[in-house]
Protein backbone atom coordinates (compact mmCIF):
# COMPACT_ATOMS: atom_id res chain seq x y z
CA UNK A 1 0.00 0.00 0.00
CA UNK A 2 0.74 3.76 -0.66
CA UNK A 3 -0.81 6.66 1.06
CA UNK A 4 -0.79 10.29 1.37
CA UNK A 5 -0.22 10.93 5.24
CA UNK A 6 -3.99 12.47 4.99
CA UNK A 7 -5.94 10.73 7.75
CA UNK A 8 -9.61 9.79 6.97
CA UNK A 9 -10.47 8.82 10.09
CA UNK A 10 -9.59 8.07 13.86
CA UNK A 11 -10.39 5.07 14.97
CA UNK A 12 -10.20 3.30 18.36
CA UNK A 13 -8.68 0.34 19.75
CA UNK A 14 -11.43 -2.04 20.60
CA UNK A 15 -9.03 -5.35 22.02
CA UNK A 16 -5.40 -6.07 22.17
CA UNK A 17 -4.20 -9.75 22.14
CA UNK A 18 -0.77 -11.29 22.06
CA UNK A 19 -0.43 -14.47 20.37
CA UNK A 20 2.89 -15.76 20.72
CA UNK A 21 5.13 -12.96 19.69
CA UNK A 22 2.25 -11.90 17.00
CA UNK A 23 -0.02 -8.94 18.43
CA UNK A 24 -3.49 -9.06 17.48
CA UNK A 25 -5.45 -5.56 17.08
CA UNK A 26 -9.12 -4.99 16.70
CA UNK A 27 -10.06 -1.77 15.85
CA UNK A 28 -13.11 0.22 15.55
CA UNK A 29 -13.23 2.46 12.97
CA UNK A 30 -16.26 4.21 13.74
CA UNK A 31 -17.77 6.77 11.07
CA UNK A 32 -15.30 5.97 8.46
CA UNK A 33 -16.77 5.39 5.45
CA UNK A 34 -14.10 3.50 3.52
CA UNK A 35 -14.70 -0.45 4.70
CA UNK A 36 -11.72 -2.40 3.97
CA UNK A 37 -11.51 -6.11 2.88
CA UNK A 38 -9.44 -8.75 3.85
CA UNK A 39 -6.00 -8.13 2.50
CA UNK A 40 -6.43 -4.93 2.50
CA UNK A 41 -3.46 -2.44 3.44
CA UNK A 42 -4.65 0.03 6.34
CA UNK A 43 -2.21 2.84 7.57
CA UNK A 44 -2.46 2.79 11.46
CA UNK A 45 -0.97 6.06 13.14
CA UNK A 46 1.75 5.41 10.33
CA UNK A 47 2.19 2.15 10.09
CA UNK A 48 0.63 -0.16 7.11
CA UNK A 49 -0.96 -3.34 8.08
CA UNK A 50 -2.84 -5.49 6.55
CA UNK A 51 -6.26 -6.33 7.21
CA UNK A 52 -6.42 -9.92 8.81
CA UNK A 53 -9.96 -10.56 9.57
CA UNK A 54 -13.56 -8.48 10.09
CA UNK A 55 -15.20 -8.75 12.95
CA UNK A 56 -18.56 -7.26 12.59
CA UNK A 57 -17.66 -3.65 12.19
CA UNK A 58 -14.42 -3.65 13.49
CA UNK A 59 -11.09 -4.14 11.74
CA UNK A 60 -8.56 -7.00 12.68
CA UNK A 61 -4.63 -6.65 11.96
CA UNK A 62 -1.49 -9.10 13.00
CA UNK A 63 1.78 -6.71 13.88
CA UNK A 64 4.43 -8.89 13.98
CA UNK A 65 7.70 -8.74 16.34
CA UNK A 66 9.89 -6.38 14.14
CA UNK A 67 6.52 -3.95 14.07
CA UNK A 68 6.08 -3.91 17.52
CA UNK A 69 9.86 -3.22 18.25
CA UNK A 70 9.94 -0.34 15.95
CA UNK A 71 6.66 1.11 16.31
CA UNK A 72 4.41 2.46 18.84
CA UNK A 73 1.71 -0.25 18.17
CA UNK A 74 3.23 -2.50 20.93
CA UNK A 75 2.21 0.03 23.49
CA UNK A 76 -1.40 -0.10 22.32
CA UNK A 77 -4.52 -0.94 24.44
CA UNK A 78 -8.40 -0.99 24.02
CA UNK A 79 -9.28 3.07 24.32
CA UNK A 80 -6.61 4.16 22.15
CA UNK A 81 -6.86 6.82 19.71
CA UNK A 82 -5.65 5.70 16.29
CA UNK A 83 -5.11 7.71 12.40
CA UNK A 84 -6.65 5.95 9.57
CA UNK A 85 -5.70 5.96 6.06
CA UNK A 86 -6.41 3.54 2.81
CA UNK A 87 -4.78 3.08 0.69
CA UNK A 88 -3.93 5.25 -2.72
CA UNK A 89 -5.10 4.77 -5.86
CA UNK A 90 -3.52 6.11 -9.40
CA UNK A 91 -6.35 8.61 -9.44
CA UNK A 92 -6.13 9.40 -5.92
CA UNK A 93 -5.05 13.10 -5.82
CA UNK A 94 -1.80 13.46 -3.85
CA UNK A 95 -2.58 16.08 -1.27
CA UNK A 96 0.00 15.50 1.11
CA UNK A 97 3.57 13.31 -0.10
CA UNK A 98 4.62 10.38 -0.63
CA UNK A 99 3.99 7.73 2.56
CA UNK A 100 4.85 4.15 2.07
CA UNK A 101 3.13 3.17 6.05
CA UNK A 102 7.06 1.93 6.48
CA UNK A 103 7.99 3.60 10.04
CA UNK A 104 11.72 4.51 10.11
CA UNK A 105 11.73 5.02 13.92
CA UNK A 106 10.16 6.57 16.94
CA UNK A 107 10.41 10.30 17.93
CA UNK A 108 9.62 11.39 21.37
CA UNK A 109 7.48 14.85 21.60
CA UNK A 110 9.38 17.17 23.95
CA UNK A 111 6.88 20.30 23.69
CA UNK A 112 3.45 20.86 22.62
CA UNK A 113 2.87 24.55 22.25
CA UNK A 114 -1.43 25.21 21.93
CA UNK A 115 -3.17 28.31 21.25
CA UNK A 116 -3.44 29.79 17.73
CA UNK A 117 -0.16 28.72 17.48
CA UNK A 118 -0.25 25.37 17.94
CA UNK A 119 3.03 23.43 17.59
CA UNK A 120 4.43 20.01 18.69
CA UNK A 121 8.69 19.51 18.95
CA UNK A 122 9.91 16.64 17.98
CA UNK A 123 13.15 14.63 18.96
CA UNK A 124 13.79 11.96 16.03
CA UNK A 125 15.74 8.53 17.04
CA UNK A 126 17.77 6.26 15.33
CA UNK A 127 19.73 9.08 13.37
CA UNK A 128 16.67 10.34 11.32
CA UNK A 129 17.69 13.77 12.29
CA UNK A 130 19.63 13.96 8.73
CA UNK A 131 16.34 13.11 6.60
CA UNK A 132 14.45 16.11 7.81
CA UNK A 133 14.79 19.39 6.40
CA UNK A 134 13.97 22.66 6.68
CA UNK A 135 10.21 23.14 4.52
CA UNK A 136 10.41 19.10 4.00
CA UNK A 137 7.97 16.72 4.65
CA UNK A 138 7.54 14.44 7.59
CA UNK A 139 5.35 11.78 8.59
CA UNK A 140 3.91 11.84 12.10
CA UNK A 141 1.51 9.37 13.34
CA UNK A 142 0.19 9.11 9.92
CA UNK A 143 -0.29 12.59 9.26
CA UNK A 144 1.52 14.56 6.69
CA UNK A 145 3.08 17.43 8.22
CA UNK A 146 5.49 20.32 6.74
CA UNK A 147 8.65 20.59 9.19
CA UNK A 148 8.36 23.88 10.27
CA UNK A 149 11.38 24.77 12.43
CA UNK A 150 14.86 22.70 13.08
CA UNK A 151 17.62 22.42 14.97
CA UNK A 152 21.06 23.58 13.98
CA UNK A 153 23.51 21.33 12.59
CA UNK A 154 25.01 19.21 15.03
CA UNK A 155 22.64 20.50 17.70
CA UNK A 156 22.24 17.71 20.24
CA UNK A 157 19.80 16.10 20.88
CA UNK A 158 18.30 17.51 17.20
CA UNK A 159 14.55 18.30 16.91
CA UNK A 160 12.18 19.25 14.59
CA UNK A 161 8.79 21.11 14.95
CA UNK A 162 5.72 20.86 12.72
CA UNK A 163 2.90 23.67 12.95
CA UNK A 164 -0.76 22.30 13.39
CA UNK A 165 -3.60 23.52 11.83
CA UNK A 166 -7.56 23.36 13.50
CA UNK A 167 -7.94 21.07 11.00
CA UNK A 168 -5.54 19.22 11.70
CA UNK A 169 -6.53 19.07 15.82
CA UNK A 170 -10.05 18.51 14.83
CA UNK A 171 -9.18 15.39 12.01
CA UNK A 172 -6.83 13.31 13.83
CA UNK A 173 -5.06 12.15 17.27
CA UNK A 174 -2.54 15.11 17.26
CA UNK A 175 -4.45 17.37 19.70
CA UNK A 176 -3.80 14.50 22.31
CA UNK A 177 0.10 14.22 22.09
CA UNK A 178 2.09 15.05 25.22
CA UNK A 179 5.57 15.92 25.72
CA UNK A 180 6.99 12.62 26.99
CA UNK A 181 5.17 10.67 24.31
CA UNK A 182 6.72 8.58 21.61
CA UNK A 183 5.42 8.82 18.03
CA UNK A 184 5.82 6.94 14.51
CA UNK A 185 7.72 8.91 12.36
CA UNK A 186 8.59 8.62 8.43
CA UNK A 187 10.57 10.69 6.68
CA UNK A 188 10.08 11.84 3.65
CA UNK A 189 11.28 8.95 0.61
CA UNK A 190 12.94 11.00 -1.58
CA UNK A 191 15.10 12.54 0.78
CA UNK A 192 16.39 9.02 1.95
CA UNK A 193 16.64 8.06 -1.18
CA UNK A 194 18.90 10.90 -1.89
CA UNK A 195 20.88 10.55 1.57
CA UNK A 196 21.29 6.49 0.25
CA UNK A 197 22.97 7.52 -3.03
CA UNK A 198 25.35 10.13 -1.02
CA UNK A 199 26.74 7.83 0.94
CA UNK A 200 27.55 5.09 -1.67
CA UNK A 201 29.31 7.66 -3.55
CA UNK A 202 31.28 8.58 -0.40
CA UNK A 203 30.26 12.13 -0.49
CA UNK A 204 27.70 11.87 3.16
CA UNK A 205 29.20 9.67 5.77
CA UNK A 206 26.75 6.90 6.49
CA UNK A 207 24.04 7.45 9.21
CA UNK A 208 25.34 4.55 10.88
CA UNK A 209 28.90 6.56 11.82
CA UNK A 210 27.06 9.58 12.06
CA UNK A 211 24.62 7.96 15.56
CA UNK A 212 25.56 4.62 15.80
CA UNK A 213 22.37 3.63 14.81
CA UNK A 214 21.24 1.97 11.65
CA UNK A 215 19.88 3.62 8.45
CA UNK A 216 16.22 3.54 8.51
CA UNK A 217 14.50 0.23 7.32
CA UNK A 218 11.26 -0.79 6.09
CA UNK A 219 9.24 -2.06 8.98
CA UNK A 220 5.43 -2.84 8.65
CA UNK A 221 2.95 -5.83 8.95
CA UNK A 222 2.51 -8.77 7.22
CA UNK A 223 1.65 -8.25 3.59
CA UNK A 224 1.32 -4.22 4.42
Amino acid sequence: GMFTGLVQAVGVVSGAEDRGGIRRLTIDPGAWAHRPGPGDSVCISGCCLTVAGIEGERLAFDAIPETLSRTTLGGLEAGDRVNLEHSVTPTTLLDGHIVQGHVDGLGRVVHVQTGDDWRVRVEPGDGLARYVVPKGSVCVAGVSLTVAGLSEAGASPAWFEVALIPETLERTTLRDLRAGEMVNLECDAMVKAMAHLLERAGVLASASSDSGAPAPGATHGIGG
